[in-house]
C-alpha cells in the first residue's frame, strides 16, 4: 500500500527511481467504460466471457468516502488515507441469493447492505438491518468486513474490522443485526486492515484473526506526535500486532495470540487462511506492507510456526498488499497470489505467484515465484485479487484491481515519495518528514486487469471483455449474483463508487456449484475443501472466510468444467476430518451438501 521498497529482484534502484521519476510524464486517461471490442458475441467466442457494467441498473449507488485524520497528517492525506473501500458477498437471510456488504470509511459515513432481489435488482437495507451507521466519531472509521456464522446457528454474522473499535454484530435470523461488541472479548481499538474467520483448532466454533496495521497505541484522529510511520520501507516491525481469538462459546472469545506463537508486528494488509500442508488444519498467510510476507503453519491447533523463510514465499521484502488461493495446474495444490506494486519505469517490485514446487509437501513445502514465467507478475500499483474460473473452461482465471492516488494527470508523487524511501529509520518515520503531496498523483489511473487461464500462462483480456474503468481499486469479490451458473464480479474503489459486473459466459462450458454447511464442523463450513474429478484431471477449492484484500467472495464454490464433461466424482473433505465422496451428481446445477451426522 503506501510502501515502496524500491527493489528489482534484490537489486534496489533508489537511484534509478529518482531520475526517472523526475520526468513528469502525462498519466493515462480513462477511456470512460468502453463496451467490448467487437461486441459481446465476438468476444464471448475468442475470450469465453464478457462482463457488462450493471451498477446503475441494478440499483446501487454508492461511492466510497475516506477518513480525514489528525490535521498534522493533512500534507500527506490522500496517502495515509487510502484505503477502507472494501467489499463482501453474504446471503444473510438464507434466502439462496447472495448479497453485498460494503464499507464506508468517513467519520459518520454509512455502509451499505445490498439486498438481492432476485430480479436483476438490489436495495440497500443496511439502516433496517442495523449495520449502517457503523463509524460514528470517536469509535474510528471501517476498513473492511468478514461474515462467519460464530455461533452455528445458521446464519452469518457480521465482524467489522476498523481503525479504530473492532464491531461484532449477531444476525437475528435475517431479520436484523444485534451488536454484540461489548460481551465478546474484542480489543477497544486496533488500526486493522485485515481480518478472517476459521477454525484453527476445528472444535466445531470459528475463530477469529485480526490483523493489526497501525500500531494500536495509535489514535490517528488524535496524534502525541507524527512518528507513526514504518521504521523500514524493507524490514519494518513497530506496526500492528496480530491477534488470534478463540471462540469458546456463548458468543464470547478469549485472546490466544501470545499462547499459540502469532507475534509479530509487521504491517499486515492482507490475510487468508487454508490447509497448505496437507495436515487437515488450517494455515496462515500474512501480507505485509513495508517487509516480507509471512507463513503460519498450524500446528494440529496447538501452535503457530512462521515458516515463511523456508517455503519461498518471504525471502524478499515487498510491499505486500493481497493474499489469494488458487489450483491453478488443477493439480490439487494451491497456489499464493500475493500482490505488490510496479510503476512502469521507475518501479519494477512485481506481484508473486507462489507455485507448490512438485515433490514437496508438509513442513518441506517448497514455493517458487512464477508470476512472470505466467505472465501475472506486472499489475500496477496492485490490490486486491481473486481466483475465479471467469469462463468455465475448467482453468481458475485471476481478477485483480489496482491503483493508488488518482489526482492530477499531469504532476506525479514519485520523485518525492522515492527520497523518504531513501531515508534512514528516523527520517521515514516520521511523517513531519514525507513532502507533501498536494494534487499529485501516485500510481494512479490504472487500467485493472483480467488474466484468463490457457494452461501454460495468463493472458490479461481487461478491455476486450469490458473492464475498462480507471478508479483506484482497492477491493473485489467474485460471485453467482444471479445464480446461473457464472461468476459475476463486484469490485470496490477508494473514493470511488462500488461497481457490479455482470458476466457472460459461453453455453457450451458446463459447470457445478456447492453450497456446504457444516454439522460436527462450524456451521458456515468455512475450511471444508472439496475436490472435483473429470476428464481425468481435478481442481481443489476451499470455503473461505476471508480473503483477498478486505474481501470476502461467495460462501459457495464454484466449478467450470469446460466443454463436454465427464464427471468422475467429488470429494468433500469437511473441517471435522470426516471425507465423503459424491458420484452422479448433476452438472450445471447448485448442489447442497450437509456434513453426515
Amino acid at each position: 500500500m503506501q510502501s515502496g521498497i524500491v527493489r528489482a529482484g534484490a537489486t534496489i534502484i533508489f537511484a534509478g527511481l529518482l531520475a526517472t521519476a523526475a520526468i513528469v510524464s502525462r498519466l493515462p486517461k480513462s477511456n470512460g467504460g468502453a463496451a467490448p471490442a467487437g461486441g459481446s458475441g465476438e468476444t464471448l467466442k475468442r475470450y469465453g466471457f464478457a462482463l457488462e457494467d450493471v451498477t446503475r441498473k441494478a440499483g446501487i449507488e454508492f461511492v466510497h468516502q475516506a477518513p480525514t485524520l489528525d490535521p498534522a497528517l493533512n500534507h500527506i492525506m490522500p496517502e495515509v488515507a487510502s484505503m477502507g473501500a472494501a467489499v463482501s458477498v453474504v446471503d444473510f437471510d438464507r434466502d439462496g441469493w447472495p448479497d453485498l456488504y460494503v464499507t464506508n470509511s468517513s467519520e459518520g459515513g454509512k455502509n451499505r447492505l445490498y439486498h438481492n432481489l432476485h430480479n436483476g435488482n438490489f436495495e440497500d437495507v443496511a439502516e433496517k438491518m442495523g449495520v449502517a451507521d457503523v463509524s460514528q466519531p470517536g469509535t474510528g472509521v471501517c476498513m473492511g468486513a468478514i461474515w462467519g456464522d460464530y455461533d452455528n446457528d445458521g446464519y452469518e454474522d457480521l465482524f467489522l474490522y476498523k481503525w479504530g473499535r473492532p464491531e461484532l454484530f449477531h444476525n437475528d435470523r435475517g431479520r436484523g443485526f444485534t451488536r454484540v461488541t461489548e460481551q465478546s472479548g474484542l480489543p477497544k481499538w486496533v488500526n486493522a486492515n485485515s481480518a478472517v474467520w476459521f477454525d484453527y483448532d476445528r472444535d466445531g466454533r470459528l475463530d477469529l484473526f485480526l490483523g493489526g496495521y497501525y500500531s494500536e497505541a495509535i489514535d490517528l484522529w488524535h496524534l502525541k506526535n507524527t512518528r507513526i510511520m514504518p521504521e523500514s520501507f524493507e524490514y519494518a516491525r513497530n506496526g500492528g500486532r496480530k491477534y488470534l481469538f478463540r471462540n469458546v462459546g456463548g458468543g464470547h472469545f478469549v485472546d490466544v495470540t501470545d499462547q499459540v506463537g502469532l507475534q509479530s508486528r509487521r504491517w499486515a494488509l492482507a490475510a487468508a487462511a487454508a490447509d497448505l500442508r496437507g495436515t487437515g488444519y488450517p494455515d496462515l498467510v500474512i501480507a505485509n506492507d513495508y517487509g516480507v510476507s509471512e507463513f503460519f503453519a498450524n500446528d494440529h491447533g496447538r501452535r503457530f510456526r512462521e515458516i515463511g523463510a523456508a517455503t519461498g514465499i518471504g525471502y524478499q521484502p515487498k510491499s505486500g498488499m493481497n493474499v489469494a488461493f488458487g489450483d491453478i495446474n488443477n493439480q490439487g495444490r494451491f497456489a499464493i497470489y500475493v500482490s505488490n506494486i510496479t510503476e512502469q519505469g521507475v518501479l519494477v517490485q512485481g506481484n508473486n505467484l507462489w507455485v507448490p514446487r512438485e515433490g514437496t509437501t508438509g513442513d518441506q513445502v517448497h514455493y517458487d515465484n512464477l508470476a512472470d514465467a505466467m505472465g501475472v507478475e506486472q499489475g500496477g500499483w496492485s490490490f486486491g485479487a481473486q481466483f475465479g474460473d471467469l469462463n468455465n473452461d475448467g482453468r481458475l482465471d485471476l481478477m485483480l484491481t489496482n491503483g493508488y492516488v488518482s489526482a492530477s494527470r499531469d504532476e506525479n508523487y514519485w520523485y518525492d515519495f522515492a527520497k523518504v524511501a531513501g531515508g534512514n529509520s528516523a527520517i521515514i518515520s516520521d511523517a513531519a518528514n514525507w513532502p507533501p503531496i498536494g494534487n499529485r498523483s501516485h500510481g494512479g489511473y490504472q487500467q485493472k486487469c483480467a488474466w484468463i487461464n490457457t494452461g501454460d500462462r495468463f493472458i490479461n483480456v481487461a478491455p476486450m471483455v469490458g473492464l475498462t474503468e480507471t478508479y483506484d481499486g482497492r477491493s473485489v469479490a467474485l460471485a453467482d449474483f444471479w445464480n446461473r451458473g457464472v461468476l459475476d464480479v463486484a469490485m470496490a474503489h477508494q473514493k470511488g463508487p462500488l461497481l457490479l459486473f455482470r458476466n457472460s459466459v459461453s453455453p457450451d462450458n458446463a459447470w457445478i456449484e456447492f453450497e456446504l454447511e457444516g454439522s460436527a464442523s462450524n456451521r458456515s463450513a468455512i475450511g471444508a475443501a472439496v475436490r472435483v474429478f473429470w476428464n481425468g484431471q481435478q481442481q481443489l477449492q476451499e470455503v473461505s472466510g476471508g480473503s483477498g484484500f478486505c474481501s470476502e467472495n461467495d460462501r459457495r464454490l464454484h466449478f467450470g468444467l469446460g466443454k463436454d464433461p465427464r464427471l468422475e466424482k467429488v470429494v468433500v473433505r469437511w473441517p471435522s476430518g470426516k471425507e465423503q465422496t459424491l458420484t452422479g451428481l448433476g452438472l450445471r446445477k447448485l448442489h447442497h451438501l450437509k456434513e453426515p451426522a
